[in-house]
């Protein structure tokens, strides 16, 4: 199966793939990571795509997307998963993550993109400051049961 797990930067998309990879047994696989797969981004991105629609119905992967230009990649049946946070906790955590300084520009860009996954179909929606990541992977886990 293949679980797409997308959002802005800092929502906590992968804490909840580290821990729905333990229960799962699942590979992550995060932004481009598809690359390594091939010697040019064309052929890599489509060796990554089938291997995802094969997925679909076999081994578990997960996906970690925070650019909408990744998203076309999710084949039909995949789990969707939209991560969520309140803009200032987004700016808390980038900026912890840059040894506690979030440059003006920086700060511009996340207010920019904020909200930008928000229309995207999903199957779940995880509200990172409000949602259980035991209750999100209790909820992927019996989808899976399921399909």
């Amino acid at each position: 199966m293949v679980i797409g797990i997308f959002g802005e930067s800092c929502t906590g998309k992968s804490m909840l793939a580290d821990k729905l990879k333990e229960s799962i047994n699942a590979k992550v696989y995060t932004g481009r990571d598809y690359l390594r797969m091939e010697k040019n981004e064309a052929a890599a991105m489509q060796s990554f795509q089938k291997k995802l629609y094969q997925a679909v119905n076999g081994e578990n992967i997960i996906y970690v997307i925070s650019e909408k230009e990744h998203l076309p990649l999710l084949p039909d049946g995949s789990i969707r998963v939209l991560v969520t946070a309140d803009l200032e906790i987004i700016k808390t955590r980038f900026a912890a993550r840059m040894h506690g300084n979030l440059p003006a520009l920086v700060a511009a860009m996340l207010e920019r993109k904020h909200g930008s996954f928000d229309m995207e179909p999903h199957d779940i929606h995880v509200i990172s400051e409000h949602t259980s990541i035991d209750d999100v992977c209790g909820k992927i886990v019996n989808i899976l049961l399921l399909r």
